[in-house]
């Protein structure tokens, strides 16, 4: 009998990485604003989940058994498996924040009151506020079965009034909605203090609550729950081949609101009669439903309000300046001399948009080239380009505008470039491009020199605040040759003829290399050499990558996983996964950087990656993979890697029976890795700088 191979589906996998999210709430080593900071990332990451995840699972359960057959798992299986764990999820949740949290606050000299709590000077200012503020959007509906179904704007929030009229003897329930402006108000308001040196706060929900009463005379209100309904996000453009996809994009933007529902969060206190009548009026069905707490779009925590307490947030990391890329007449020459690794938050990312804006005003820059997958709303890179055309340089703009929820900032940019008169292209049929580059053109004594940027992550000022990614300035022609055949490809879309040598680039034998990679290790193996395959990555979920990686483990390779995301390789199994270890790490920063390591000392070979290894990015996008050829560079990503592998503080097991059990080792000291990976690098910056103070 043939051994059942372990692998966690990718979508329950998920809402392991997720609930990771959730135990940095929980973490009283976390100071209490960034804890609430958690419970809103939690949030967030869980409504994009259902409006595409979920969504996407609940419309294979529509399709019916035709694509059932296609696929390796049962939609509705899976479905109910996710609506379990969320669940539970969301009853921790509440007892984190009921618990946890808001008496911490209390502690702290923040209370967050209820309606109940007021004060009568309090109750007075939220009357006022009421009436003065809010009284103009609540959109009150009196609901009638079958008859008045108003319309639920995705992800809004609406109270769900239970009313009986004050005439009427039988006492017979009537339902109502009605609208929490939180789009049009802050979702957090200062109260008057009930007492010197104490912050008293209230959420928007409890002051409608308080003064719902105002707006339906003739009616006694019995109570109030709040839901809300997240709609499918998915665009769903068909046939990408023909037509206009840019014009077939904006149509499915407007639609994207209007979407199917995936999800209906309510008030687990909500009664049955209520909850029959709401599935009725909005026609939804079990697999729509989600209980939450009292309170629902908790991503509103980010905006909770701070009052000056700095010991109650993390201490400040600045970004370390790289003054010989930052502060220098020009960024080229620097760059010809040798390659510099960019390893943001914790570098700047100013030697990065130097690098763009410099070009833009270099007399001897004749071309600059960009793919562009997720663009800030404010953009000095951007900028850059634009005022590189007006001084008569030739700018490329490759805009990937399949990004979800950036297809619409990125086609106003790539509107704003083409009216400057860049050459922009948009999204290819069939493929996202998710490759992260850029290169520069530069005449130097009348010959053409290539200067790049290759990435992990995105080129957006305001991620790089706060995703970890890394990338490398340089000027190897190695590399930089194949990345214009990249380039080449985007712009005119032929195939390139040349085999890339160097760089690994997917719909060009991405997959195939990474598994003869794989395969080189399990060879060295097998003759006796010490083996490594050391990954560090956001998601693993490709089946036949993660076999490879079995079959490595099995051979005696030392397989070594850094995963914050999906993971559905299965560390731990006997005679299957043993050799293998994976952590998770989540803390301050997003842990968003690619890293392939394999082999050791002189075998070694070292690449940064915009690709995870997910179906998605090996098969249906163009990414890139480069090697790191400078040695110096490769003794840092080690380095890092190896901090980040030690970790004993925010490193957690992806494991079959210990899954998400915190990595406390023994060790002499606590190795918080982003701490350590900062002043790994302020030391690094400082050693350089005397270096080169001392040549001076």
């Amino acid at each position: 009998m043939k051994r059942l191979i372990p692998y966690v589906h990718r979508d329950v996998s998920w809402l392991s990485f997720n609930y990771r999210v959730l135990q940095e709430a929980k973490d009283e080593s976390v100071p209490l604003l960034e804890r609430i900071k958690f419970l809103a990332i939690y949030s967030s990451n869980l409504d994009e989940f259902f409006r595409v995840r979920v969504a996407g699972l609940k419309n294979l359960l529509r399709v019916g058994k035709k694509t059932k057959r296609e696929l390796d798992f049962e939609p509705q299986n899976v479905l109910e498996e996710l609506l379990e764990i969320v669940n539970q999820q969301q009853t921790e949740f509440s007892r984190i924040f009921e618990k946890l949290i808001i008496p911490e606050l209390k502690e702290n000299g923040i209370n967050l009151l209820r309606r109940t709590d007021l004060n009568k000077q309090q109750e007075n200012f939220i009357d006022n506020y009421f009436q003065e503020k809010l009284l103009p959007f609540v959109q009150p509906v009196l609901l009638v079965e079958k008859k008045v179904k108003p319309f639920l704007s995705n992800g809004a929030l609406y109270l769900a009034l239970h009313l009986i009229e004050s005439d009427d003897k039988n006492k017979s329930p009537r339902y109502a909605i009605v609208k929490i402006p939180s789009d049009h108000t802050p979702r957090f308001i200062t109260l008057p203090p009930s007492k010197k040196d104490k912050h008293d706060v209230i959420m928007l929900d409890d002051i409608v609550r308080h003064s719902v009463k105002m707006i339906f005379p003739g009616f006694e209100v019995k109570d109030t729950y709040s839901i809300k309904l997240t709609r499918d996000a998915e665009l769903y453009i068909d046939n990408e081949y023909s037509g206009d996809l840019i014009d077939k994009i904006r149509k499915s933007l407007i639609k994207r609101s209007v979407g199917p529902a995936s999800r209906l969060v309510y008030d687990r206190e909500m009664p049955d009669h209520l909850l029959k009548y709401l599935m009725d009026v909005f026609e939804l069905d079990k697999f729509d439903l989600l209980e939450e707490g009292r309170y629902h779009n908790n991503s509103d925590f980010f905006q909770f309000p701070h009052f000056g307490k700095k010991h109650l947030k993390d201490s400040d990391l600045p970004p370390l300046a790289i003054p010989y890329l930052e502060n220098t007449e020009s960024i080229f020459p620097e760059i010809a001399i040798k390659d510099h690794l960019v390893f943001v938050p914790f570098h700047s990312y100013e030697s990065v948009i130097r690098f763009f804006e410099d070009a833009s005003k270099d007399p001897d820059v004749t071309h600059i080239k960009i793919i562009q997958y997720r663009v800030a709303k404010q953009s000095r890179i951007m900028n850059a380009l634009s005022q590189a055309v007006k001084a008569g340089k030739q700018v490329m703009a490759f805009i990937e505008v399949k990004a979800r929820f950036d297809e619409e900032a990125n086609l106003e940019w790539g509107a704003k470039l083409e009216e400057v008169g860049a050459k922009v292209h948009y999204s290819l049929p069939g493929l996202k491009v998710h490759s992260k580059m850029a290169l520069v053109r530069r005449l130097e004594k009348g010959t053409p020199k290539i200067y790049g940027y290759l990435s992990t992550g995105n080129f957006h000022e305001g991620t790089a605040k706060v995703y970890s990614d890394i990338g490398i300035l340089t000027s190897d022609m190695r590399l930089l040759s194949e990345a214009s055949r990249v380039f080449n490809y985007l712009e005119t879309k032929k195939r390139p003829t040349k085999k890339f040598e160097n760089l690994i680039v997917g719909q060009f034998g991405l997959k195939e290399k990474l598994l003869q990679l794989i395969e080189d290790e399990v060879k060295a193996a097998k003759d006796g050499k010490k083996a490594l395959i050391f990954l560090k990555m956001n998601s693993l979920q490709d089946r036949q990558m993660i076999d490879a990686l079995y079959r490595a483990s099995q051979k005696g390779v030392e397989v070594k996983l850094i995963i914050r995301g999906i993971c559905s390789l299965v560390p731990g199994v006997k005679d299957i996964s043993e050799n293998i270890e994976a952590v998770s790490i989540v803390d301050r920063y997003l842990e968003h950087a690619r890293v392939f390591i394999f082999g050791r000392g002189q075998r070694r070979k070292i690449f940064l990656s915009s690709a995870d290894w997910m179906v998605r990015n090996l098969h249906h996008r163009v990414e890139t993979v480069f090697p790191i050829f400078d040695t110096e560079i490769s003794k840092k990503i080690v380095d890092i890697m190896n901090l980040q592998y030690s970790d004993n503080l925010k490193a957690r097991h992806i494991h079959l029976e210990k899954n998400n059990s915190y990595r406390k080792e023994q060790a002499d000291f606590d190795i918080r890795s982003q701490v350590e990976t900062y002043f790994y690098l302020k030391r690094d910056l400082e050693e350089e700088m005397n270096k080169r103070s001392t040549e001076e």
